[in-house]
């Protein structure tokens, strides 16, 4: 059976799902704020390596745990689980935006709205 990284496209493909997310994002007035002098070329590096792996494209991850990687985010900028929602529903739409199949979409979706992404993320 084909990992969701694979029924994507692969490593192309997640590139340019995360460059027209961010994208998406920097113009999305609910969570613009949050990426404020942020460095975008890194947090998309950063992006497309956490969604290789959580798509089943990489056997580990590298990069800071999402608890730790967004506990600032949570505690100076008030990071809300309406936030994560919104991230979800911009990842959604770009995805749809790109043509991609409802059933894909659907299995993206079950993996970021897994319950323990969101409590770590939100340091729950």
């Amino acid at each position: 059976m084909k990992a969701l990284f694979e029924k994507l496209g692969g490593s192309d493909s997640v590139e340019l799902v995360v460059d027209k997310f961010y994208d998406r994002v920097l113009h999305d007035e609910r969570i613009k704020h949050f990426f404020d002098g942020v460095d975008m070329n890194r947090q998309r590096a950063h992006q497309r390596a956490f969604l290789t792996y959580a798509f089943g494209g990489a056997s580990h991850y590298n990069g800071r745990h999402l608890r730790a990687a967004h506990q600032e985010l949570v505690t100076e900028k008030g990071l809300s689980s309406e936030h994560f929602d919104a991230v979800a529903e911009d990842l959604v739409e770009t995805l749809k935006e790109m043509g991609v199949s409802q059933e894909l979409i659907d299995e993206v979706a079950a993996v970021v709205a897994d319950p323990q992404n969101k409590q770590d993320v939100l340091n729950q």
